[in-house]
């Protein structure tokens, strides 16, 4: 069947059907900016402690998530432009076609010895990573509860599989085990559901029927608040109810734990967790996402996972400067000593001008919310930033939650102490 025409134009109006599409975007757009909803894009010179705008205002940058100041390190840029001259800008096909390279493969066995993994897998972001893992191993007749707070990749990439998805309050507990409790006596009772539909099958063309999973998924560092989860409590009730554990490690990869692998090693879960996801740009100075497990899991991914099968491998530039972040974190613990320090530093400062600021407890990590509640109120606090040299990101629903609208300051260990004073010295302001 062909497909239908679009409607005729309005003779009256002599409007075309895309002229009144796109005076609905137009209308639509113009209802966010009086609650300080709408977005825009902003041009930077650089992806260093200071930038200049495209505006020609020279500012400190508070809003940059690479803690450690790899993506500036010498080491770092050596690493890219070696690979580049070596094997050219791009991969030129996916990991399964001929994408994959001796540097991908490389740089995975790095990064798998440095998470304390069997295996490891690259893909171009750590919102394909998230999609590629969850889409691969749950289904229908699974479920899969995740912390409130998640990041909104492990929220698609958990409704995109099929599975239940059920949310419980952040970092409690009491709900998250009251749903495993009943999607486990639901499975003791011989439920058995096909978790994948032949079609999605790519080993072969026979349904696959077995027990129903379930999954817990949580953030190690939630980005918005920068506090932690406790995943000792969560790998306690998914060995309880026979769960796949599920850790994204974005913010904690480099920072955290004895080696600066994470979450996971800082609080001894390592071996307790099934899957990990991190991604390299942040505190690894890069682009990609990671993802860490058994080898059956990886296998698992690399023949079911579309966002995997149908995507060109990262560049051999990444892949060494992921190999090469490596190594730094391992052989320059300095740096993420240096981001602490300073964290603990501003946070100390902001908490005795008033600013209610958002327990982290044990793990401190780099990401210093202010928040002020409305989104209006959020904007004004980033321009008062703005205004006075500092450049400062307002966080707005839908990122937080309605009435939790924040500017988010992130640290960098190449910032000087004399940007932390600055920052200070600003944020009082804003208070008288």
């Amino acid at each position: 069947m062909s497909t239908p025409p679009l409607p005729p134009a309005d003779h009256h109006t002599s409007q075309t059907y895309a002229d009144r599409f796109y005076d609905e975007l137009t209308d639509e757009l113009a209802r966010l900016d009086p609650d300080g909803l709408l977005r825009r894009l902003r041009i930077v010179s650089s992806a260093g402690p200071v930038v200049t705008t495209d505006d020609g205002k020279q500012l400190l940058n508070f809003t940059s998530n690479s803690y450690l100041g790899l993506n500036e390190h010498p080491a770092m840029k050596a690493a890219a432009v070696s690979a580049v001259n070596e094997l050219g800008t791009g991969a030129g096909a996916s990991l399964l076609v001929s994408g994959r390279l001796p540097i991908h493969a490389r740089a995975e066995r790095a990064f798998a010895e440095f998470k304390h993994a069997q295996a490891a897998l690259l893909l171009p972001s750590g919102y394909t990573a998230n999609l590629a893992a969850m889409t691969a191993l749950a289904g229908q007749g699974d479920l899969i509860c995740l912390d409130k707070l998640c990041h909104a990749s492990l929220i698609d990439a958990a409704r995109t599989s099929g599975a239940e998805v059920r949310t419980y309050p952040h970092l409690k507990t009491d709900k998250l085990e009251r749903l495993l409790q009943k999607h486990h006596a639901a499975a003791a009772c011989g439920l058995a559901l096909p978790a994948i539909q032949p079609s999605e099958i790519i080993i072969h063309n026979s349904a696959i029927t077995r027990t129903p999973r379930r999954f817990i998924v949580t953030d190690s560092v939630f980005s918005m608040d920068g506090d932690t989860a406790d995943l000792p409590a969560l790998c306690d009730l998914a060995d309880e109810y026979n769960a796949v554990m599920v850790v994204d490690e974005a913010h904690a990869t480099g920072l955290l734990g004895e080696t600066g692998a994470g979450l996971c090693e800082a609080q001894d879960v390592t071996d307790r967790v099934h899957i990990v996801i991190s991604t390299a740009s942040k505190a690894l100075g890069g682009l990609g996402g990671i993802i860490t497990a058994s080898q059956p899991v990886i296998d698992t991914i690399v023949n079911r996972a579309r966002p995997l099968i149908y995507t060109t491998a990262i560049p051999p530039s990444q892949a060494a400067v992921i190999a090469q972040s490596v190594n730094l974190i391992k052989t320059e613990p300095q740096l993420r000593q240096r981001v602490r320090g300073l964290t603990l530093r501003l946070r100390s400062e902001l908490k005795s001008q008033g600013w209610n600021l958002i327990p982290q407890g044990e793990f401190i990590t780099p990401i210093v919310p202010l928040v002020v509640g409305e989104a209006k109120d959020a904007v004004a606090l980033a321009e008062h930033f703005y205004n006075h040299g500092i450049l400062a990101a307002p966080i707005r629903p839908p990122t937080v939650a309605p009435g939790s609208s924040r500017v988010r300051l992130s640290l960098r260990a190449d910032m000087p102490e004399e940007h932390i004073d600055r920052v200070i010295d600003v944020a009082s302001r804003f208070l008288v």
